[in-house]
């Protein structure tokens, strides 16, 4: 299988566990790339391109895979290159997991924003007047079939977790943006998640969270 900007590997390691073999990682970003290598060793090929660069060979995978990264991808480019890759019958899976339940403010987010200020702009924000890009079934789902996918679905699935101090402090570590930065810009963001999560939440957070599921094939023969 393929899977596309898998990041620091939070689903990766759940795929190979799955069964994912062999699995190729096209991750563009040289650090997160290292990382990967040595997270899994030999147990994936990591390949430090971006997807509308890399050379995939046609009919190739039987799954594709991309989790809380299709935002970076050109979708006009990559979902047909995807498309070709994927051998016929097989199948394309997009999600992104996002805090807050769609609807309620979310305490810690609000709590922890000044701490990101800066750091990066929301890439899952969709355009003026339409959901966010991972809420915008209209579009991803019209973006899949225009590449030639049939059975293009969409689910949203809440659901709801728990971190104590130092486990929400290792969450925040492994998303990209802040994963990537230098080692004292990452500890100052680090510790101040941490104190505000024992300080303002009593050491324990609890939070909605809704993933954004879409689901493609490609024709069988």
């Amino acid at each position: 299988m393929v899977e596309v900007g898998p990041g620091t590997g939070q689903a990766t390691r759940r795929l190979l566990d799955l069964g994912a073999n062999p699995l190729i990682a096209i991750e563009p970003d040289p650090t997160l790339a290292a990382y990967l290598e040595t997270a899994f060793g030999g147990r994936i090929e990591t390949w430090i391109v971006a997807l509308e660069d890399a050379q995939l060979s046609a009919d190739t995978f039987d799954l594709a895979a991309a989790a809380s990264s299709f935002h970076w991808v050109d979708e006009d480019v990559g979902l047909p290159k995807l498309f070709s890759a994927l051998r016929p019958g097989g199948w394309l899976a997009m999600w992104w997991t996002l805090f807050g339940d769609g609807g309620e403010p979310d305490a810690f987010i609000e709590a922890t924003s000044p701490l990101l200020e800066g750091l990066h702009s929301s890439p899952t924000a969709g355009e003026e007047g339409r959901p966010p890009h991972a809420r915008d079934s209209v579009a991803r789902l019209a973006a899949l079939r225009a590449a030639g996918f049939d059975d293009a679905d969409h689910e949203l699935v809440a659901w709801s977790a728990s971190w104590d101090t130092e486990g929400i402090r290792a969450l925040y570590g492994t998303f990209s943006p802040i994963a990537r930065l230098n080692d004292e810009r990452k500890t100052e963001i680090l510790d101040g998640v941490a104190r505000i999560a024992e300080l303002d939440f009593g050491g324990r957070v609890e939070r909605t969270l809704l993933t954004s599921l879409y689901t493609a094939q490609r024709p069988p023969a």
